[in-house]
């Protein structure tokens, strides 16, 4: 199981208001770059409006940036479409076999090795922002215009 296409997905969103902030960024238009229904995309832009990282006008087309592109990290997308739970990144099976010595131990075990793996990850998604997305996705753009 992987993380949420949620996250992909938000990524994608905010990425797509910067590079075409000059025209008009509706469910419909955004979905295409996505390739996917507009439905999604609204529900995921309102998570994203909800945590503060686009404005969304009731009754009027499109979605801007709320904070500038250097102010948004990973982290911030990653907590705004509720990917997981906090503390819930790895789950761990429930009831092993308490007559097992594995059993017994396995959940106690693992879980602070988990609790470590999901703080690098959000460490790391902390010091990326959209910007730094944006300015990739530009350089991908303009190498790739040279090669024809």
């Amino acid at each position: 199981m992987s993380i949420s296409t949620r996250f992909s997905v938000g990524i994608h969103i905010l990425s797509l208001l910067e590079i075409n902030k000059e025209g008009v960024n509706t469910s419909e238009f955004i979905a295409k770059s996505v390739n996917t229904n507009p439905a999604l995309i609204r529900k995921i832009t309102g998570m994203l409006r909800n945590a503060g990282l686009v404005n969304v006008r009731p009754g009027i087309a499109g979605a801007t940036l709320a904070k500038e592109l250097f102010d948004i990290t990973l982290l911030d997308v990653y907590q705004a479409v509720n990917v997981v739970q906090d503390k819930e990144l790895f789950g761990i099976h429930d009831n092993p076999n308490p007559a097992c010595p594995v059993g017994r131990n396995i959940q106690d075990t693992i879980e602070p090795i988990f609790s470590i793996a999901e703080l690098a990850l959000e460490k790391a998604l902390g010091v990326v922002t959209i910007e730094d997305i944006v300015k990739d996705i530009l350089e991908k753009e303009e190498l790739g215009k040279r090669s024809f």
